[in-house]
């Protein structure tokens, strides 16, 4: 019965025009967070492909033993491409010639992301998306110099001799190791037999690359990670260069922080809306309780009408986020980025619409109950006469529900605990200033002069006729403001430090392998071929064997990133002074007195995946040496900037004794290719990596993000509208009957509406104001301390932040009652 005589009472309130405000501003919350959802489900999954370009796939299974067959087939179960590769060194041979070769075994549909460029003999650039033909190979520039082979010929390999078809000018799954020492022969996986390379013993890389829909990717991630044993390991594009990393892990933290902001748009937008439904649900309450109706049942037919909204506005909200997410893709798609993933109702992401129908129903339920329990003992007579029915000294109170409905969609979407926690903090400290500074006006309008009939005065007394109200108006616009103006300065310092971070110039070529009897010739060289901004830097290679004199090795971890760290052999570097592009987080940098001292400086990042801290004793094994070094300081190293940068790092002197080559990093504009040629024929012995491609990719993630965030940032927009218009229509009938009231009293039309637009002003300005504050506090703390960027206060921003709230909260409040003051009073009250 309850069910039934809730969906009756639903259609009357439905027909009576009661509910379609509030069901209007709960279609747009959900449509707002649902189609920043799906569209953030969308350009994440799109910019996760783009960054597996640098891996060929979007996720690899490496191992230095043959992949389980288990592995492959599992991953055909989860309906994903997959291609199987090899790599090992091995010297290759043309004619009286020989060469290291970093040799490259791979399938017929590889890369399964991303393209080759390949060069033949005329020497034009072509992009493919295939493997070598089996019989011939693909080799870099580097080789065919070393080997004074073109393309035609034959190189022996092993026990067979294949043919070079064309030069590998680019790779793109070799982002993810730009720093291989020796240049690549790429060969179809077929002819390895031949070869006879691959006896017991030898030293190969196995790897299985995987490629398909996001949530494929991530079941069979869960899946194969407890499958894993001693020398396996699973790579994303999280785990590839630092740099990719950071980009990526910036965009997608926005991007959490956009979501999340349209998650507190729309709950602040529900709560507004929900004043007058709140007020309905009285009156109702005393109309059944005096035809009879038990509380319980009134309690079941109330809650039972409050979730037959919410679902049906969810459902909705979900449908319309569906569509407009669909048209932002068809209309800006090829602006974010090549192609979008394909949408389909297969591969629809599931945590838009979850929770898009949770923000709904237990938004709607937060607000609901904590008013309808104490009304349950109001006895049915003071209800009909509004006798303290909601003390309103209490009503702010019973929001704790709703605000703990807040901090739970806050943690949903943020996927970052101190970005979560710096906002909830921020958004407590924000009511409390608000609630507080809200009073103190009231109490202050209370001293102006009485029986002054002015607009000015008629508006600033509204104010105080509702002072509850007011401070909700006033908690729900700041929130909403706060929450637009955080996500516009933190775009603007992102999109600024992206832009400056990666300069035209920025180093795209690494040389590695350099001697020391070789420095003084090479900067000469760099000098005359004008290559500025060159410093050559130490490397001593070691592995990381004790901390804290307990052995340290691979199998303590439980991270495959931290186990991937802890197997490999680190570059140590040497320097006197910390470079530009470090900054201090723990600790001192040494003085020239502690040069000879045991001391080393760990990158942060490097600290926190390995669980290093200060004052550690490390370890390390150096050709066969062990030296102990005691971490004095941690360094945040700006891996955008693309120049060689160290995990490690001791005073001079320390590491004198041990073997070093050397390595530097620099700018070589495209018409000077040549120069590289020469520096080679000069030095043989050197590598020079040209990572101008990685660059490229990195900038093309960069650019795409910038773009998509720009139009992310919209809906954000969109659903600030949204809070602004529940705000306005949460009184719009107490304000419309508070005006005909005065214009039957003789009030002109002009003066009436001067007054809503000078209360309106007012509300603005307490929300604007505080909101501002709080937005430059928190944009700082998040720009620094999570995503890593530098801050800048903005002062134009934030004058024009104000302006507009200012501006546009009163313009709205005349927009939504000028057709109602436009009509003659006594139409407007014979329609109240």
């Amino acid at each position: 019965m309850a069910w039934l005589l809730a969906w009756r009472q639903f259609k009357s309130h439905w027909h009576a025009g009661e509910l379609r405000v509030l069901m209007l501003a709960l279609v747009l919350a959900v449509g707002s967070v649902s189609a920043v959802g799906f569209f953030i489900e969308r350009v994440a999954s799109a910019l996760t492909q783009q960054g597996g370009q640098l891996l060929g796939g979007d996720l690899v299974v490496g191992a230095h033993h043959a992949i389980p067959s288990t592995f492959e087939l599992q991953a055909q179960q989860y309906h994903l491409q997959t291609i199987t590769t090899m790599e090992f060194p091995s010297m290759v041979l043309h004619g009286e010639l020989g060469q290291l070769a970093e040799i490259k075994a791979v399938g017929q549909g590889f890369p399964l992301r991303g393209n080759l460029t390949i060069s033949h003999a005329d020497g034009q650039l072509q992009v493919v998306n295939h493997a070598p033909q089996a019989g011939t190979v693909w080799i870099e520039s580097k080789l065919a110099t070393a080997l004074n082979v073109k393309v035609g010929g034959l190189l022996q390999v092993g026990e067979t001799q294949l043919k070079v078809a064309a030069i590998l000018s680019q790779e793109p799954s070799r982002g993810g190791d730009m720093f291989s020492f020796a240049p690549r022969l790429m060969m179809h996986l077929s002819d390895i037999q031949a070869t006879k390379l691959i006896q017991y013993g030898s030293r190969v890389k196995y790897q299985l690359l995987l490629a398909g829909k996001a949530h494929d990717i991530q079941r069979f991630a869960a899946w194969v990670k407890p499958q894993l044993t001693n020398g396996e390991r699973v790579e994303d594009v999280s785990q590839a260069r630092p740099e990719v990393k950071s980009a990526l892990e910036k965009s997608q933290q926005f991007l959490g922080l956009s979501a999340m902001v349209s998650v507190i748009l729309s709950v602040v937008a529900i709560c507004l809306a929900s004043i007058p439904y709140i007020a309905n649900c009285f009156n109702n309450f005393a109309l059944l309780r005096c035809l009879g109706a038990s509380k319980r049942l009134i309690m079941r037919v109330m809650l039972l009408e409050t979730l037959y909204l919410s679902v049906i506005a969810g459902v909705l909200g979900v449908v319309l986020g569906l569509i407009a997410q669909q048209l932002l893709a068809v209309m800006l798609g090829h602006l974010l980025l090549e192609q979008l993933p394909a949408f389909s109702l297969s591969s629809m992401p599931y945590k838009p619409i979850l929770t898009g129908i949770l923000l709904s129903v237990v938004t709607m339920l937060a607000m609901l109950w904590p008013h309808l329990k104490p009304l349950s003992h109001v006895p049915a007579m003071h209800v009909l006469r509004a006798e303290n029915v909601q003390p309103q000294s209490h009503m702010l109170f019973r929001l704790w529900p709703l605000f703990m409905v807040l901090i739970g969609m806050i943690f949903w979407q943020a996927h970052h605990i101190k970005l979560a926690i710096s906002v909830i903090v921020g958004l407590m400290v924000l009511v409390i200033l608000i609630a507080g500074l809200t009073w103190l006006v009231l109490q202050g309008l209370g001293r102006l002069p009485k029986g002054n009939t002015s607009s000015m005065q008629l508006g600033l007394a509204g104010l105080k006729r509702r002072p509850i109200l007011a401070i909700a108006q006033s908690i729900g616009l700041s929130l909403g403001l706060m929450a637009l103006i955080l996500l516009a300065f933190i775009r603007s310092d992102l999109m600024q430090n992206w832009q400056q971070s990666l300069p035209a110039d920025a180093p795209n070529r690494f040389v590695i392998n350099i001697q020391p009897e070789q420095i003084a010739s090479i900067k000469q060289f760099f000098t005359h071929a004008q290559i500025d901004n060159t410093s050559i830097y130490p490397m001593i290679r070691g592995r990381l064997v004790a901390v804290n004199n307990r052995p340290f090795n691979a199998d303590q971890f439980q991270d495959e990133r931290a186990r991937k760290l802890a197997e490999r052999e680190f570059n140590l570097s040497i320097a006197k002074q910390m470079q530009s592009d470090n900054q201090l987080i723990a600790g001192r940098w040494w003085n020239e007195s502690e040069f000879s001292k045991p001391f080393v400086s760990i990158e942060q990042g490097l600290a926190e995946t390995l669980g290093l801290k200060m004052g550690d004793a490390l370890t390390y094994d150096i050709a066969g040496t062990r030296i102990t070094l005691t971490i004095t300081s941690l360094r945040k190293v700006d891996w955008d900037t693309m120049r060689a940068n160290f995990f490690a790092v001791t005073p001079p002197k320390v590491l004198e004794n041990f073997s070093a080559s050397y390595i530097t990093s620099f700018y070589l504009p495209p018409s000077q290719e040549d120069i590289m040629q020469a520096l080679i024929k000069q030095h043989p012995n050197l590598t020079v990596i040209d990572v101008a491609a990685l660059m490229q990719q990195v900038r093309t993630i960069m650019q795409k993000m910038t773009n998509a965030i720009q139009f992310v940032f919209i809906f954000s927009l969109l659903s600030g509208l949204a809070v602004l218009y529940a705000a306005l229509v949460a009184t719009r009938e107490a304000r419309v009957k508070e005006a005909t009231l005065l214009r039957v009293l003789g009030a002109k039309q002009r003066q009436v509406m001067m007054a809503a637009v000078t209360e309106f002003s007012a509300i603005g300005v307490l929300a604007a104001v505080p909101a501002v504050i709080a937005a430059n506090i928190l944009a700082y703390y998040v720009s620094v301390q999570v995503l890593n960027i530098p801050y800048t206060l903005n002062w134009q921003h934030t004058v024009l932040a104000v302006l507009l709230a200012i501006i546009a909260v009163p313009a709205a409040s005349w927009l939504v009652l000028r057709g109602y003051l436009n009509q003659p009073p006594r139409q407007i009250l014979q329609s109240i």
